[in-house]
């Protein structure tokens, strides 16, 4: 089919008039730098490049969907947040947003910290090389065996989310005849901004142990009278995909003052505080994330003041992003397969991927950019849902958006900010394969995470 042959979609007149859609950019072959990586632009044929190599000769190498991670913006914004937080805080990188065993290797030579929630993120971080001292053990729900592995290897601190953990936790590092670097996760009552399921401090979920009817002061009370056990601090975390400072505010003065009512009956000041990660990421050209200069100096401030006014010595500061670090440096690669324009609606434009590769639109509302990579159109505007090739109608990639109306099948899209959770959370729904991560720095790329094979699916079948 040639790129004109197929019947247009709504332009941009016919939908504004509905006042549901923003207009699109005034370029459609324009990249908006907040939510593309800092290496990507467009060669003088107008196709995409990221790390200097052209979408066309990837896609080529690798095939679609693939995601493409942009090594040196990755390890630029690991920096940034180091170099923002300085020596006396502490950045721990959150593994489940993106992690293998190249990411741990970065890491570990950019200077940061990793958190990892799971056996399977704790094995890879090992694997890679990580000092266990400078990994966080977290999750609501360890098992006896993860929690054997974290103490036995020595990880520098286990997040407690219970008081059964408490206990737990206790009992395996008496057994091998150490005391465990321990923080307390409190529910601060703090319901972040964003969606349900991603909001994670107020006090009904599944999430620490709540501040508000004194749990969270008996949790401080059972570990400090237990010999495996070293209590350093208390953690909270209110959510992901934050803009707002002023949550974070909140839940800073409520943590300190725990931290004041510890030392007022226990005569402890405890060294440490940990506020989570949860800051946002540009997703599409309405979203400002803030720089990690200005979130650094937020947080500090802060927790300075509010322990001023309690007359506490200011505890050292952690912080967990993982989103904000990996979500900007990556792009998903798609080829357009059929096109099916509904007339006075939209445009749907169905990808070799999907919810496979992409589940954070049907489960949590995620608006994601999209543009035409392999080439430059000067055709006009449609308004087009990208979609996969799942049998379900909530296979959505992208919602509503703009694209060309030359659009034809062959040609390639990207899909920007794919680099948190994507991969992480991909599946094998319909026998899908899931997609390689591709490392591209300076003209070269490689592949950190291969793409799946028919081989691997039938190897684990043992019917």
């Amino acid at each position: 089919m040639s790129r004109s042959a197929h019947p247009a979609g709504p332009r941009h007149a016919d939908v504004l008039t509905e006042g549901h859609y923003s207009a699109p950019a005034a370029d459609l072959n324009a990249l908006d730098e907040k939510v593309w990586s800092r290496t990507v632009t467009r060669d003088a044929d107008g196709a995409l490049t990221v790390g200097g190599m052209s979408v066309a000769r990837l896609a080529e190498e690798f095939g679609t969907p693939a995601y493409f991670l942009d090594e040196s913006d990755f390890r630029a914004r690991c920096r940034a947040w180091a170099d923002a937080f300085g020596p006396d805080a502490d950045v721990f990188y959150a593994g489940k947003a993106f992690l293998s065993r190249a990411v741990v290797r970065w890491l570990k030579e950019e200077g940061l910290n990793l958190d990892v929630c799971s056996g399977g993120e704790l094995t890879t971080a090992l694997e890679a090389g990580m000092p266990a001292e400078r990994i966080a053990f977290h999750g609501n729900n360890k098992t006896v065996a993860e929690i054997e592995r974290a103490v036995g290897a020595g990880v520098g601190r286990i997040v407690l989310d219970s008081f059964q953990e408490i206990v737990r936790v206790a009992h395996i590092a008496q057994r091998h005849g150490v005391r465990q670097r321990v923080q307390i996760r409190v529910t601060v009552g703090v319901e972040a901004h964003t969606h349900e399921f991603i909001a994670t401090a107020h006090e009904d979920q599944k999430f620490g142990i709540a501040l508000a009817d004194g749990q969270a002061a008996e949790a401080v009370r059972r570990a400090l009278t237990l010999d495996g056990l070293e209590l350093i601090g208390v953690h909270s975390h209110i959510g992901s995909q934050i803009f707002d400072m002023a949550g974070f505010e909140v839940s800073a003065r409520r943590v300190v003052q725990l931290l004041a009512e510890i030392r007022d009956e226990h005569g402890v000041e405890l060294p440490e505080i940990d506020l989570g990660g949860g800051l946002g990421i540009a997703y599409t050209s309405e979203d400002d994330p803030r720089e990690p200069h200005e979130i650094a100096k937020a947080l500090s401030d802060i927790v300075t003041r509010e322990c001023e006014s309690a007359k506490l010595r200011t505890p050292r500061i952690s912080v967990e992003p993982g989103r904000a670090i990996v979500g900007p440096t990556a792009f998903t690669l798609y080829e357009v397969g059929t096109i099916k324009p509904l007339e006075g609606l939209r445009t749907y434009v169905s990808v070799d991927g999907g919810m496979s590769d992409n589940i954070r639109t049907a489960l949590y509302d995620a608006e994601y950019s999209v543009a035409l990579v392999s080439r430059t159109s000067d055709a006009e505007p449609m308004l087009v849902r990208v979609v996969g090739k799942h049998c379900e109608s909530g296979d959505i990639v992208v919602k509503d958006a703009f694209l060309p109306a030359d659009l034809a099948p062959g040609d390639l899209i990207a899909v920007p900010a794919t680099g948190a959770y994507c991969r992480s959370m991909a599946s094998n729904y319909n026998h899908a394969l899931r997609p390689p991560v591709v490392a591209v720095r300076d003209g070269e790329a490689r592949a950190i995470v291969r793409r799946e094979t028919e081989e691997d699916l039938l190897s684990l079948d043992v019917g």
